[in-house]
């Protein structure tokens, strides 16, 4: 955006500061119409013909519009739920799992999926029900808040359930 002697047009519409057009005025007639109110002249239109500038205070809408684009991040960083990933394994200790519950219930609670995942290390493979166990005691410590999207089913050394939050808050 060209402001103030960046501009290399010799007329140019000019808007002022509340809104209202103030005709097409000469490039240095507009400078100063912009300068005796305190503002910049900014050139809003390049494309136009004549091209068109407007008197305003050019830090205050770049600090705006800055603020306008960081709230539409956020917005569009909550409407893009995550999902968090916890692995547990089949032999994990009450504290661990505990600990895992806890965090992952303060997930659901934020309205993310979670999806929980068992791995399975040499010999446990051959016992896939232990995980499933696990995965299931795991679903059921979270179902107050969450419903399972998708039952455990085995991938490779992998057994993975998706849970989602209930649709009820």
């Amino acid at each position: 955006m060209y402001i103030n002697e960046q501009i290399r047009a010799k007329e140019v519409m000019v808007i002022g500061p509340n809104g209202e057009q103030l005709g097409i005025k000469n490039i240095k007639d507009a400078l100063t119409l912009a300068s005796y109110a305190g503002f910049d002249l900014v050139l809003i239109s390049p494309n136009a013909n004549p091209q068109v500038c407007k008197i305003m205070d050019y830090n205050k809408f770049k600090y705006e519009s800055k603020k306008k684009q960081k709230e539409n991040i956020k917005k569009q960083r909550e409407s893009n739920l995550e999902v968090k990933e916890y692995r547990l394994s089949v032999t994990i200790d009450k504290h661990d799992f505990d600990t895992k519950v806890r965090n992952s219930s303060k997930y659901l609670e934020k309205g993310h999926k979670v999806k929980v995942s068992v791995r399975f290390k040499g010999r446990e493979l051959a016992h896939p029900e232990l995980g499933k166990d696990v995965l299931l005691r795991f679903a059921e410590e979270v179902k107050e808040i969450a419903n399972i999207d998708q039952k455990p089913k085995l991938e490779g050394r992998f057994m993975t359930m998706m849970l989602i939050p209930n649709k009820e808050k």
